[in-house]
């Protein structure tokens, strides 16, 4: 799926230490903010102490306490996206995400799911710093945000903020929890995890009054309960590979058997894998038993959450935990294993969302005799300044939110831009081949023939930044993607590309008649670009040229093209070289191409800006 991945290994040192080295520098942004908020906060408890013989009364004299249910999802849901943020910092997380987590995941979807997915997963691979440290910011944001901000209308934003987020991250992340993949199971996670923790944010934005009655409660266990009957029903439909413990002649494990065992196989400690190859080996050997204890119990829990009755109610909830919990070790293996895990998995949210709504159902709020919190008291000045200047706890808590929502912005801010930047960035071809060379010393002097039999030396391009490049137009691998590059480089100098030469020299003894330059052009869309020149010459021209800037040309074996050095330099307009790049392309993915024509775009801005 093309710009699913950059093609390089999770553990690239360049790209690890410039992701730390990000969240480092965010870190101390946050710091600085949070110092800031607590320098405000101490101006308006001043404010407050001078204000201390005011008429009105704390908000919390006149409000009922937060609804359990609530509370619980609230707190619980803000420390597992602080959980999410945190596992978004592992140093994998930059290469792996795509590769190992979004490409595996949409690659059984449809092909329309693909293309979706493949919008957001190219931000990432283009983007490999920036967007992990957003996604690290933004969800321990979001969940600061839920815990510090227990009521009124910042509590209710944050509930909205989480579930936006939440609905992003199914899509792009879990491309949309594989509910259009063939294979879907409660078991393995569907409908995704993401999913509930938009549905709890959700909640949480509705008005606070809607939590004073059980009706709520009752609502929540009742789409639960639908949930589990039918996962139980797709859970029994046949021919789905879940009854069988083996498939086939060859014996090979089933469908629930094969997911546990290639999670064994996920590195994390050596008694949890001993657990889970353990399970699959049972499950092989008993996978019918196995797959209608399930589909009994998801079906069995479900209707009791259905009934809306409290007392059969709590036994589904005791038989879910304990389900959910069973599920989450030895098929989901915990969910945040291998380097790459983003989430606890579904079994967690799950079993939150069904014990919120049965709290919610059995312990309502009493409310008689005071002021529901969305509403403002009789007489009362509610308007958020005043609130703040005389009220500490609304204050504090506004200050905390505010606080919550700086952290989430230092990651969104960067996200917003990376999504709209198309261009992947330079620290992948440094990545891939190392930063640029720094150098200052005169260009070698050369006097060659372009591809329409015009003359080009390097003293007629005087005035201009030149990029030089050595290129074989029989060559099928790394030269048609350098090609692309240099064309890449062009679009993005936009109206300084007049100012701009690109310059490549034929790198063939053999085949550097000007119809092959000519057919390479044409085969790579180059003979569009007016300022592009494909060099040739003598041999003993080319030879001195290949000298001069230290290229090393040699026939390839069995086969007309040739081996030569892959090095692009860039020379100023006074005819000076200031850079020198390794052009080799590397995985010549759609990232890693365009990142080394961003880079050597940026080279050539920063040549003729000096």
């Amino acid at each position: 799926m093309p710009g699913m991945s950059s093609g390089l290994s999770t553990n690239n040192p360049t790209i690890v230490s410039a992701f730390r080295s990000l969240l480092g520098h965010q870190a101390l942004i946050a710091v600085v903010l949070l110092a800031l908020l607590a320098l405000a906060w101490n101006l308006l408890r001043a404010v407050q102490l001078r204000r201390a013989g005011n008429a009105l009364l704390p908000i919390e004299a006149r409000t009922p306490p937060e609804a359990a249910g609530r509370r619980l999802l609230r707190l619980a849901f803000g420390l597992i996206w602080i959980f999410d943020g945190l596992l978004q910092a592992q140093a994998s997380m930059p290469l792996g995400m795509t590769g190992q987590v979004i490409e595996p995941t949409a690659a059984t979807s449809p092909v329309w799911v693909q293309h979706i997915v493949n919008a957001g997963a190219t931000i990432w691979s283009n983007h490999p710093i920036t967007a992990p440290a957003s996604a690290v910011w933004i969800q321990v944001g979001l969940g600061i945000w839920l815990i510090v901000a227990p009521r009124g209308y910042w509590s209710r934003l944050a509930g909205l903020a989480t579930g936006l987020w939440g609905i992003i991250v199914w899509i792009f992340g879990e491309s949309f929890g594989g509910i259009f993949a063939p294979a879907l199971t409660w078991a393995f996670g569907a409908p995704g995890a993401v999913v509930f923790y938009s549905l709890a944010g959700l909640l949480i934005a509705l008005p606070e009054r809607m939590w004073s009655s059980r009706r709520l409660g009752r609502a929540i266990l009742s789409v639960m309960g639908l949930f589990f009957v039918g996962m139980a029903v797709l859970q029994a439909w046949p021919g789905r590979g879940f009854w069988q413990g083996r498939l086939g002649h060859n014996a090979a494990p089933g469908t629930l058997a094969g997911m546990v065992k290639q999670m064994s196989a996920t590195p994390q400690p050596a008694f949890i894998s001993s657990w889970l190859a353990g399970f699959a080996s049972f499950d092989a050997a008993h996978g019918w038993a196995v797959n209608l204890f399930l589909v009994i119990s998801l079906a069995a829990i479900g209707i009791a959450f259905l009934a809306g009755r409290a007392s059969v109610a709590r036994v589904a909830v005791y038989a879910g935990i304990v389900l959910c919990v069973a599920d989450w070790v030895l098929i989901e293996d915990f969910g945040f294993f291998g380097g790459v895990g983003t989430d606890p998995n579904s079994m967690i949210p799950i079993s939150l969302l069904f014990v919120g709504g049965y709290v919610a159902m059995t312990r309502v709020p009493a409310v008689a005799g005071a002021q529901v919190w969305d509403t403002p008291a009789a007489g009362g000045d509610w308007s958020f300044w005043a609130r703040l200047a005389s009220r500490p706890a609304y204050a504090l808590r506004s200050i905390a939110a505010l606080a919550a929502i700086g952290i989430t912005l230092i990651g969104a801010v960067p996200m917003a831009g990376a999504s709209l930047n198309p261009n992947a960035d330079p620290i992948i071809a440094e990545a891939v081949d190392g930063p640029p060379a720094v150098v200052n010393s005169p260009a070698p002097a050369f006097g060659l023939v372009d591809q329409n039999g015009t003359a080009v030396s390097l003293q007629n391009l005087r005035g201009k930044a030149v990029a030089v490049t050595f290129l074989d137009p029989v060559c099928v691998s790394d030269c048609p993607l350098i090609a692309q590059e240099l064309r890449q480089a062009d679009g993005l100098l936009g109206s300084a590309a007049r100012r701009v030469a690109f310059v490549a020299v034929v790198a063939n003894p053999v085949y550097r008649a000007g119809a092959y330059l000519l057919a390479f052009d044409r085969q790579e869309g180059l003979e569009q670009l007016s300022n592009w020149h494909f060099l040739t010459g003598s041999s003993s021209e080319l030879n001195q040229v290949w000298r001069s800037f230290g290229i090393e040309v040699a026939f390839a074996p069995g086969g007309a093209m040739i081996a030569h050095s892959d090095l692009a330099y860039v020379i100023d307009p006074a005819g000076r070289i200031r850079y020198v790049l390794d052009s080799n392309p590397g995985p010549g993915t759609e990232a890693s191409k365009s990142s080394f024509a961003m880079l050597l775009a940026n080279e050539l801005r920063a040549v003729l800006g000096s």
